[in-house]
């Protein structure tokens, strides 16, 4: 029999940080099962852009905190982001938003166009507003972090298990965690459950009846070839062009960009399979061309462009967009961290301290309430 003071269920960056932060906090006795290998879900496929940037004070808190670690980790490259405005409306929303990121100690404001084109003289001039300027951005690569953050774990203590999947618990008798099942191994005894699984956490959280609406929506992104003539450097600031659905970077010359579909299809209602692992899916080159369209519209030259490959993964979302963090009502001992809705790498830093320091202390540090993992009532249990 085997024993931990938690188990963390998922080896992507949300499970990873968790583990981390409860073992820098001094719970040195973490298990953190993997049903593949790390990073085998939703991680493996992101772009790895990260901004401070965000509207909720927590989660700009939290993305913050996980710019820092990632630099403390030596896995960040720091280039900076520029988040234009193609409309009068999106400045509008620009300067709201810097005006609260200011609020909570974020260096911010608003730039000219032409300020804009200084940092990224790729762009096209036409309906430019203005944009915000991040120095501290950049981006990563998705598995260079996870695996040094997972090996900063184990030097603190931790274990990690791949290719061990959870297939039950047992409860004690006022439903408490007692005990986790996996697959092909000793059952694991312990009082606490971090669920982490991503795209997969609905359906651990059903192997006890909870209900966790987190949904898998395709998300796509493209590599590009460099353009003769139009080569980006390296270290060009990572762009976000919200009215034109696209973010992206500088990369081998070319860009790497993706972005928001108008019609995103939704896929696994019914639960994602167990044996998909770090897979990216078919894509959908007809449901991209919107967001080929608003990159042209804001780089001109890209529709000489030639792609390497479009990468078609989904991630896991939530009805409003928002992680799923904290204590499940109804099982004493069986906690939350998933539905990160895209906020994976930004948030994974911040959200792993803040479950650690709730479970350790009893207080996440922030305010959690727009993140709670039981405030969607039984109206969203239709997909």
């Amino acid at each position: 029999m085997d024993q931990a003071r938690v188990v963390v269920i998922g080896g992507g960056i949300t499970g990873v940080s968790v583990a981390y932060h409860l073992a820098d906090a001094g719970w040195t006795d973490v298990l953190l099962v993997e049903k593949a290998g790390l990073t085998a879900g939703a991680t493996s496929q992101a772009a790895g852009l990260v901004t401070a940037f965000n509207p909720s004070s927590t989660m700009l808190a939290w993305r913050r905190y996980s710019i820092e670690l990632y630099r403390r980790l030596g896995v960040f490259s720091t280039v900076g982001s520029v988040r234009l405005a193609s409309s009068p409306a999106q400045l509008k929303e620009l300067e709201r938003t810097a005006s609260r990121a200011r609020g909570v100690g974020l260096d911010v404001g608003v730039i000219s166009p032409a300020e804009a084109r200084r940092l990224l003289p790729a762009i096209s001039p036409d309906n430019l507003y203005g944009a915000v300027h991040l120095p501290g951005d950049g981006f990563l690569d998705p598995h260079s972090a996870t695996f040094a953050l997972a090996a900063a774990a184990r030097e603190l203590g931790v274990r990690i298990r791949q290719s061990t999947r959870v297939t039950g618990f047992e409860l004690g008798p006022r439903r408490e965690i007692r005990r986790v099942l996996v697959d092909g191994g000793e059952p694991i005894d312990t009082e606490l459950v971090v669920n982490a699984a991503g795209l997969w956490a609905p359906r651990v959280a059903e192997m006890l009846g909870l209900f966790v609406p987190s949904t898998p929506v395709d998300h796509q992104h493209v590599a590009l070839k460099a353009v003769p003539g139009h080569e980006l450097p390296n270290d060009m600031p990572a762009f976000r062009d919200p009215d034109n659905l696209v973010y992206g970077k500088a990369e081998h010359g070319g860009m790497l960009f993706g972005g928001y579909e108008g019609e995103p299809r939704a896929r696994w209602l019914e639960g994602v399979p167990w044996d998909h692992a770090a897979r990216s899916l078919p894509p959908d080159w007809d449901r991209f061309q919107p967001l080929m369209e608003g990159a042209i519209r804001r780089f001109r030259f890209l529709a000489d462009a030639e792609a390497v490959r479009l990468v078609c993964h989904p991630d896991a979302m939530t009805p409003d967009s928002n992680p799923l963090i904290g204590p499940m009502p109804g099982v004493r001992g069986f906690w939350m961290a998933a539905g990160l809705s895209l906020n994976g790498f930004g948030g994974g830093g911040g959200i792993g301290r803040a479950v650690a320091r709730w479970i350790v202390d009893g207080d996440p540090g922030v305010d959690i309430a727009p993140y709670r993992a039981w405030r969607f009532a039984d109206t969203y249990r239709e997909p």
